[in-house]
């Protein structure tokens, strides 16, 4: 039977001092060497915003944050490999990567295999276009993105060159200003918390066939250009 609550995993600048998260933890880069360390309150409000709506659409998920991002937004494999480690380690069901790396790296590759593997479900952003990010470009990761076609719950079925889901593009506050493929990757994310919780032990190509019955909208968003 599920239980009554889901751990899910968010790599991101951490998360504000009154979210209440479950667990959390940092993975900080100093002087070449990578360090486990305490979460400090979000200086980016990133990863407060994404995780306002993952307990909006999911309140059944219990957060647990591992902060990458720090006063910057930069951060680098080792960081996200050890976080992914990290929150497979700590029992969580999904992982919501609202980030893109460039540059592929062995070290990111195997984190991912791990988690998947173990069957945790790694839900990670994706550009609409454009070039490759990892972690979303590794086997077994479901690539997310911002659908403007979406609202609040709604979801799409991409399968193009840059992602698999789409989803509502805006926190929930709707400030332009934030919106894209991150918080896409948020709200499909929390779609997926919920159905885990609601169907208890699923695999990854169960999820995946559940996204594809719950989209109301199939194929890329169409974007036209105005001539004047």
């Amino acid at each position: 039977m599920p239980s009554d609550r889901i751990r899910m995993g968010v790599v991101d600048s951490g998360c504000s001092v009154h979210q209440g998260v479950a667990q959390s933890a940092a993975f900080v880069l100093h002087k070449n060497q990578l360090w486990l360390d305490e979460s400090q309150p979000d200086q980016l409000a990133h990863g407060s915003k994404i995780i306002e709506v993952i307990k909006a659409l999911a309140p059944v998920a219990e957060i647990v944050s591992a902060q990458v991002f720090q006063a910057r937004y930069t951060t680098s494999a080792a960081q996200v490999a050890a976080a992914i480690d990290w929150l497979t380690d700590q029992d969580v069901r999904v992982v919501n990567l609202s980030l893109g790396l460039r540059n592929d790296s062995p070290a990111l590759r195997e984190a991912c295999r791990r988690a998947t593997s173990k069957g945790v479900i790694l839900c990670a952003a994706s550009p609409a276009r454009g070039e490759p990010v990892f972690p979303a470009a590794y086997p077994g990761v479901f690539r997310m993105t911002g659908d403007a076609r979406c609202g609040r719950k709604e979801i799409s079925c991409l399968y193009s060159r840059f992602a698999d889901f789409g989803a509502c593009v805006r926190p929930l506050d709707d400030s332009i200003g934030s919106s894209g493929a991150s918080l896409g990757c948020a709200h499909l994310a929390a779609h997926v918390a919920g159905y885990l919780h609601s169907s208890g032990s699923v695999s990854s190509s169960q999820v995946r066939t559940w996204l594809e019955a719950q989209a109301r909208y199939h194929g890329p968003e169409q974007r036209t250009t105005a001539h004047g």
